[in-house]
């Protein structure tokens, strides 16, 4: 799903931490083995073991084709799982063509030397605005079982503060909580109502990996906690214009947007600065 695996360089002795590459596949697969015990949410085993497949397959040759090295597989494991939980379809071949639109765009659609989508976010966007009538997203909510959902926020909230994603994930929640207020006061739904996608696990993977992924967000604290509102806040012009899969959207095109600006006035600063020392 995103690049959330990247490792952050901290003084814990080596022998007693986990790498942290690792760490987020694992959560993810927490999350996939969480919602298919209690709900059932793969559309079938099958078909997110070829998302997954393929999305690790395509990483390793487009890795090894582009940058002359064999890439972490870690990466091309959230995408493809990411994938085979929030893909419905009937056929078998949106989720091969999903990672392999995920995992392509990180290594042709490229600013500056990065790739400015979020993997799994713009594959997934990209089938559901293209292919409606053969692709759909999982809508599955939580419901009145507050378990799974607590220790999947538990998890993910201590994971995220680990990689220092945290104030993204906050940042958005809160945004959206209000937003959802302002919804229901303007269509006059219920607040619970509004608040429900809070309860499902496209919420959690969205808050938890998409959003956060390091290599797809500006580079300033400030700066992220910004995009974050703003992915919100277009999330919410969306569901009022009764957009279905409003989230994808709203990030598939604030933070590819968010991150070119952010690229070019850094790029901008640096050759001001060469120029200054010149």
């Amino acid at each position: 799903m995103s690049d959330t695996a990247i490792v952050y360089q901290n003084s814990t002795p080596r022998r007693l931490r986990i790498d942290d590459r690792y760490i987020a596949p694992i959560f993810i697969t927490c999350i996939l083995l969480v919602g298919q015990y209690y709900y059932h949410i793969l559309e079938s085993y099958q078909n997110t073991v070829l998302a997954i497949i393929t999305s690790i397959s395509m990483e390793l040759i487009l890795g090894k084709m582009f940058t002359g090295k064999w890439p972490h597989w870690a990466s091309a494991y959230i995408s493809g799982i990411s994938v085979g939980i929030l893909v419905r379809s009937p056929f078998i071949w949106p989720f091969a063509l999903c990672s392999a639109i995920a995992i392509t765009s990180k290594y042709v659609i490229r600013y500056k030397g990065r790739h400015v989508w979020n993997p799994s976010n713009l594959g997934i966007s990209a089938l559901l605005f293209l292919a409606p009538a053969y692709v759909a997203s999982l809508s599955i909510q939580f419901g009145n079982n507050i378990g799974p959902i607590v220790v999947i926020w538990c998890l993910g909230t201590a994971i995220i503060y680990r990689l220092r994603r945290f104030h993204i994930t906050a940042t958005y929640v809160a945004s959206f909580v209000a937003f959802a207020f302002l919804r229901s006061l303007i269509v006059h739904d219920p607040f619970l109502s509004e608040l429900s996608p809070l309860t499902g696990p496209v919420f959690q993977l969205f808050i938890f990996f998409m959003i956060t992924d390091p290599k797809t967000t500006v580079h300033s604290k400030h700066g992220r906690m910004l995009v974050a509102f703003l992915i919100a806040f277009a999330e919410n012009i969306f569901r009022l214009n009764g957009a279905v899969h409003a989230p994808y959207y709203a990030l598939c095109i604030v933070g590819p947007a968010a991150l070119v600006i952010d690229l070019t006035l850094s790029s901008k600063r640096k050759q001001a600065a060469v120029l200054e020392a010149n």
